[in-house]
């Protein structure tokens, strides 16, 4: 393990002194140069979760070949590699041994590094795991900096407002920490609809919401432009719950254009001593717990942005370690999509991680329209809390 260290370092250097947008490449050359291996190429999945597309390692391979497209329905050797978060080695092929492991980060599956060697050995193949986990974090880092990797995971046009849309979730789909799990999808209607998602972790708390405004297209998100920077930036204040709603609220009362949303604000409290909630017209959550999905009943306040609306209401929330939470708007169930069986997803996907559970869904949402795109968007957001670090402690009702 010391050599696989030493060869961590190097790509990990190589990276840091090469240029954002030569990252793949770096990497592609220390695997050659360690293993041999040839036709060196990262796939990243799509912001919907449905393909890969492929950035083939530049020097075998011309810019013109590095656009393919692969749909994760039927590559199952991808999709195992995806769901099960570990390195596959495939059968033999006449370019070698194709191997292929998972490029995470903290949760945050950003795709598939796949190459071809001449041998290997399980040592091999524990190095391949490293150094993908290795160009994960090279991603995160360099991302800031480049659009590449914007462009890595789109697989359709993009229009104007789904671009305003999509720069208002979170840069990472998924998160892990000790006390919890989380994961996030939305699946865009075909003239956006307003729908977000949205979380942050500080020290002693977990904080997330799901929103979604009124109307369609560029001014859908433009109204939740406003929900979105409202609540955040209640949040990085320090306000209460409380307060974060009523700023959220305020910002549409006051350049909404008589518009409204709906949404839930969720606090979670990482020692286990209790979890918030406020609903502004939104649909109820579901919980399950011990293979049983309940739907909570909270009490419903008015939408962000009405009038009549006085100060938001901060419920509890019976949150126990164990529990799995989702959050969802309701293009999740109306329309065509009112015959996903999102209950029953949730039961069946109960041992699958927060991250196929939502794609799951989604999924069967955009299946739902049989090829047709949506009308409303579609957002869920699924959170599995295993308690404090001491494994102790819960949040009560």
């Amino acid at each position: 393990m010391a050599r696989d260290r030493i060869g961590l370092a190097e790509v990990l250097a190589a990276a840091e002194s090469a240029a954002p947008v030569s990252s793949l490449d770096v990497v592609a050359h220390n695997l050659r140069d360690r293993f041999g291996a040839r036709y060196v190429s990262f796939l990243f999945i799509d912001v919907v979760g449905r393909r890969l597309l492929r950035v083939n390692d530049t020097a075998v391979t011309e810019q013109e070949e590095q656009t393919e497209q692969v749909p994760l329905a039927g590559s199952s050797v991808y999709d195992e590699v995806l769901r099960t978060q570990k390195p596959v080695q495939a059968p033999q092929g006449a370019e070698g041994q194709r191997v292929l492991a998972p490029v995470t980060n903290r949760g945050d599956a950003i795709g598939v590094l796949e190459l071809f060697l001449t041998e290997v050995t399980e040592e091999v193949l524990e190095q391949v795991e490293e150094a993908a986990h290795a160009l994960a974090y090279i991603i995160v880092t360099d991302r800031r900096f480049t659009d590449l990797y914007h462009w890595g995971n789109r697989t359709t046009a993009v229009s104007l407002a789904a671009e305003i849309q999509r720069q208002l979730l979170p840069s990472a789909p998924s998160c892990e920490a000790p006390e919890f799990t989380l994961a996030g999808a939305l699946v865009p209607a075909s003239d956006i609809a307003g729908d977000t998602y949205d979380y942050s972790l500080d020290s002693d708390t977990l904080h997330l919401s799901v929103t979604d405004a009124m109307g369609h297209d560029v001014d859908a998100s433009l109204m939740a432009t406003l929900l979105v920077n409202a609540s955040r930036g209640a949040r990085r204040a320090g306000e209460d719950l409380a307060e974060q709603a009523r700023q959220t609220h305020r910002a549409l009362l006051d350049h909404g254009r008589r518009t409204f949303a709906t949404g839930q604000l969720l606090r979670v409290a990482l020692d286990g001593s209790g979890a918030q909630l406020v609903n502004a017209g939104h649909p109820w959550p579901l919980r399950l717990r011990d293979g049983s999905v309940e739907e909570l009943r909270l009490v419903v306040n008015m939408p962000f942005g009405f009038v009549e609306q006085g100060p938001y209401e901060v419920q509890d929330l019976d949150l126990r370690p164990g529990d799995r939470l989702l959050l969802y708007t309701d293009g999740m169930h109306e329309r065509q999509a009112e015959k996903v069986d999102l209950p029953g997803l949730l039961c069946s996907t109960a041992a699958e991680h927060p991250r196929e559970v939502v794609r799951r869904m989604v999924t069967a949402v955009t299946d739902a329209y049989e090829g047709r795109p949506p009308k409303d968007d579609a957002t869920v957001l699924c959170l599995d809390w295993h308690g404090p670090r001491s494994g102790n402690g819960h949040a009560n009702a």
